[in-house]
């Protein structure tokens, strides 16, 4: 290349980190162009139908399917016998794929709760799958349950695993400073006790996939999930086939939230197309996803804070209990990080946690958006606006003086990674509100103006916490990309190969417009291939708020290779990278030391509630969530993540209540499982974008996406504790449990 084509290079390079560009799915969603993988269809294919477990805890003796196999249509149907290595898990392999006797692994005779899978049946339509699935006979063997964590602690509970004693799947400890000497130094303690609830994540499309043997061979699932390389291993590992012989695809996924991070129709397509070596499809009812997949851990914080008279914190305790269900899914890894939320975004002493994940007869619990933080920030903020009260110093004020800075040692008795920007977060927060000033005596605030009807009380609250990027506690962690350049005296297209999931965030979006940067290109010139393993490195997965920072620079790092091939003239130039960022370290096992995570990012809320005094029903008026994101890779898709997540947490917090008895969910609708509407949604969210660059984020970017979730149940606590006068310390706060502590406390206004 002459000095003159590479000057003209340079000048045409077009700056797209930092706008908002469209999204490159927009128009395909919109249109309906776009296929989900409910919408797929092959020629010859067959239906599935799952056979769930009838009993929440139970030993399975026999299952009988002749009076299925006898019904018109059926193909075949499978049991435990048939499935090679008959176990998976993310992280522990502790559930079977189809549960009974015949299985190649102890154990799996025994089915633990209600979401477990007895047998498959395939048939020729998906009606008369559905019929001859209840045509099955299964004979089982009761056996005692369990459904409360801290009964399932008991010596002589229910064992559902014989390797955990005890039913705790695991237990953290934090052990910092001198205890007795913090709360020596306490003017002031505030104790409490505060109760969280599953959250079914309701996306969009229900687990719909197809299953088939490409032309390769090998066994294809197209499905949506969250991670195609981890689905691709614990398929192989499940059927006992070499990794090259399976591939996963992706094609439109219907939204995740964490839901789709496990185990739902992956396995069980793959099975049946590898053993029929014919196309098999499957789509679940809306009743069959929620009774199916996991849910949002539900949990229970006891916590003891103290602060001096000057409002500095000096000691904190607590025991977190968390109800991981049948399964271990990822609760090892969400307690850990309620574990690090417990005790917020504080410079603490002296601390003392004890934290568990426990084995129950409930759905598995699993990932959601905040991964355990909403439920440690919970308690954690409602603590803090407790000691406010107690104190008498303004919600800002006492955060403000407590708050981490570089430098200063977590809960973990490491600093934090440098970029720690929570002061200035939730300085902006509160300026940006309209509700606070800061004077040379501190933050002030004025009153919430109430409304002209006597039965209603309007209240403020804040909220404050910050959210890792990227897996936690030594988990491996990396990210794949290769950039292929074509042309021939100047670049006329880049062909992106990188895996991360689009779940709905925008995430193809960021990467290809962080391709586009990083080249030096218009968007235009970029061609994303992603979603195939048969085409694409490890990504890992969409979670943990880790793609765009984790994605960002492993294609920096592709982008460097394949521009020295290109001015080697190397004609395709390609590079590939495998980016990893700075290794984290478990908690210690007695103290709890450890450096958990390399990047953070940081988030403060204030919530403006309206509590209607008659009926119990609580309003969200107004939300200013202000995050600092490193560097907006595109501001619109930033504003409408801290929108989602916000609508989202208010969801968690006012009105989703999962009815779960003896592990049976007793409403899997969603007209009777309730979600925020447009009716529902506050009258404002105003996004509050902050770009305090981290350190080794691209472009200066960190994650975001979770971070909006996790303040909002405090703030709106503490909002509903300004408007009647009543803390309420556990979620969700729908009328009827509002009215239930109005009328207790003697709050019940009821108008003439």
């Amino acid at each position: 290349m002459t000095d003159t084509q590479e000057s003209s290079n340079e000048k045409s390079k077009t700056v797209v980190v930092g706008t908002s560009v469209h999204r490159l799915d927009a128009v395909g969603k919109v249109t309906g162009q776009t296929a989900y993988p409910g919408d797929i269809e092959m020629d010859g294919q067959v239906w599935m139908k799952v056979r769930f477990s009838d009993r929440a805890h139970a030993r399975v003796v026999s299952v009988d399917t002749s009076k299925a196999l006898a019904y018109p249509g059926v193909v075949t149907v499978f049991t435990a016998s048939d499935v090679p290595h008959n176990e998976y898990g993310l992280i522990i392999p502790d559930q079977p794929v189809l549960c009974g006797p015949g299985s190649s692994v102890a154990g799996a005779d025994i089915v633990r709760c209600l979401a477990d899978h007895v047998a498959l049946v395939i048939a020729e339509t998906e009606a008369a799958a559905d019929a001859a699935r209840d045509l099955i006979e299964v004979v089982y063997e009761d056996l005692p349950i369990v459904t409360d964590p801290e009964m399932a602690m008991q010596d002589g509970a229910p064992l559902l695993h014989e390797k955990y004693p005890n039913n705790i799947l695991n237990h953290y400890r934090i052990r910092k400073g001198d205890m007795e000497a913090g709360w020596a130094q306490a003017a002031v303690t505030v104790e409490g006790v505060y109760q969280t609830s599953w959250q079914e994540h309701a996306y969009l499309q229900p687990e719909a996939g197809l299953g088939y043997i490409d032309e390769q061979g090998r066994v294809t699932v197209v499905v949506a999930g969250q991670w195609v390389h981890e689905d691709q291993e614990q398929i192989a590992h499940a059927l006992g086939l070499p990794l090259e012989q399976v591939r996963v695809v992706y094609p439109a996924i219907g939204g995740a939230f964490g839901g789709r991070e496990d185990m739902s129709v992956q396995i069980i397509l793959a099975l049946a197309a590898w053993k029929l070596q014919r196309p098999v499809k499957i789509i679940w009812s809306r009743a069959e996803s929620i009774m199916g997949h996991h849910k949002r851990h539900p949990v229970k914080i006891y916590a003891k804070w103290g602060a001096d008279a000057q409002g500095k914190l000096v000691a904190a305790e607590a025991k977190v209990i968390g109800d991981g269900g049948a399964y271990a899914y990822t609760t090892t890894k969400v307690m850990g990080n309620a574990q690090l939320l417990v005790t917020g975004p504080y410079s603490i002493p002296n601390i003392h946690v004890d934290t568990y994940g426990i084995y129950t007869n409930n759905i598995p619990a699993g990932a959601f958006r905040g991964f355990g933080g909403p439920q440690g920030a919970f308690a954690a903020e409602g603590q803090m606006s407790k000691l406010a009260l107690a104190l008498g110093i303004d919600q800002v004020e006492i955060r403000a003086r407590n708050v981490l800075h570089d430098g200063d040692l977590a809960s973990t008795g490491t600093p934090l990674p440098l970029g720690v920007s929570m002061a200035e977060v939730i300085e902006a927060c509160a300026e940006q509100s309209g509700y606070w000033q800061k004077t040379a005596n501190g933050w002030q605030r004025k009153a919430a103006e109430q409304p002209t009807n006597p039965a209603k009380r309007r209240g403020i609250g804040f909220g404050a916490s910050f959210k890792n990027v990227g897996f936690s506690f030594g988990a491996p962690e990396h990210s794949w990309a290769t950039i292929e350049l074509y042309g021939k005296n100047e670049i006329e297209q880049v062909v992106l190969r990188q895996a991360g999931a689009e779940v709905g965030q925008g995430t193809h979006t960021a990467i290809v417009q962080m391709a586009a940067e990083a080249v030096g290109v218009p968007m235009e010139r970029v061609h994303l291939i992603s979603h195939d393993t048969s085409q694409t490195g490890n990504s890992g997965s969409a979670s943990a708020s880790r793609l765009t920072f984790m994605s960002g620079n492993a294609i920096r790092g592709a982008a460097e290779l394949a521009l020295k091939a290109w001015k080697a003239e190397e004609r395709p130039a390609i590079g590939v990278f495998k980016y990893r960022p700075p290794p984290t370290t478990p908690f210690d096992p007695m103290t709890g030391r450890a450096e958990p995570n390399f990047a953070y990012g940081y988030v403060a809320e204030v919530i403006e509630v309206e509590v209607d005094m008659e009926t119990g029903h609580v309003q969200v008026i107004r939300v200013v969530c202000a995050d600092d994101v490193g560097r907006a890779v595109n501001p619109a898709l930033v504003q409408g993540q801290i929108e989602g997540a916000v609508v989202q947490a208010q969801g968690y917090s006012v009105m989703e209540h999962l009815i779960s008895v003896n592990g049976a969910i007793k409403n899997p609708f969603l007209s009777n499982y309730l979600i925020p509407t447009v009716w529902d949604v506050p009258q404002e969210v105003k996004a509050v974008i902050l770009e305090y660059a981290d350190p080794i984020g691209p472009w200066g970017a960190r994650g975001m996406a979770e971070m909006p979730y996790l303040p909002f149940a405090p703030a709106l606590a503490a909002a509903v504790y300004e408007a009647t006068g009543i803390w309420i310390d556990s979620i969700p706060m729908t009328p009827d449990r509002v009215l239930k502590h109005l009328i207790e406390a003697g709050k019940w206004h009821v108008l003439d």
